[in-house]
């Protein structure tokens, strides 16, 4: 089975980018039969603008650009799709969401027609790996929790049919940060195609 995880933060040597690494070596230690791959939307430099040719494909007047085809191609080639990124004011990098914006599209992601909506990616396991902040006090208090659920869980992947296997918060409150930020990262990599964590002694 393969893994896509998607990671936007513009510095490769930051702890995000070693989450998404760390994800990536646990889907792989996880079963032979098991492969990642990494999206770095910002050393691909992916545009994120959502244009006139995005609006023609919104409206089926036109067929998708070719990088948002690339991007579908690359998702449709995955069995899970994993987003790491950054808290930015409340919700996910600008560069990850015009990612969304372009690439989950109508007539590919869902079907908004006359008949009402079809939800077209159900077979697409979804796993959110946020790394906030702020400490976890901070973000009950505020509601945070609740407000990604309902934007980016249910506002995003829930249209689309896509169910949330897993949302995890990463914050620098958490014992033993940011080591135990890479260690959660390598379990949940581990976990993606349903393998238990590995007991340590």
């Amino acid at each position: 089975m393969r893994a896509l995880i998607v990671v936007s933060h513009p510095d490769p040597n930051s702890l995000t980018h070693a989450v998404a690494a760390r994800i990536a070596e646990g889907v792989v230690s996880s079963g032979t039969s098991h492969s990642c791959e990494i999206a770095d939307l910002t050393a691909e430099k992916f545009d994120p603008r959502f244009i006139r040719a995005d609006i023609a494909l919104h409206l089926r007047e036109a067929p998708p650009p070719p990088d948002v085809a690339a991007e579908q191609a690359r998702i449709e080639r995955a069995d899970a799709l994993v987003l790491v990124y950054p808290v930015y004011w409340w919700s996910m990098p600008g560069l990850l969401k015009g990612w969304i914006d372009r690439v989950f599209t109508n007539g590919w992601a869902y079907d908004d027609g006359p008949g009402g909506l079809v939800k077209k990616l159900h077979r697409l396991q979804v796993h959110l790996v946020a790394l906030g902040g702020a400490n976890q006090h901070t973000y009950v208090r505020h509601g945070y929790f609740d407000a990604m659920k309902a934007q980016i869980e249910h506002g995003i992947f829930g249209y689309c049919g896509a169910p949330v296997a897993r949302s995890e918060f990463l914050l620098p409150s958490d014992s033993g940060f940011p080591e135990s930020s890479l260690d959660t990262a390598h379990t949940i990599g581990r976990a993606i195609f349903g393998v238990e964590p590995e007991s340590r002694t």
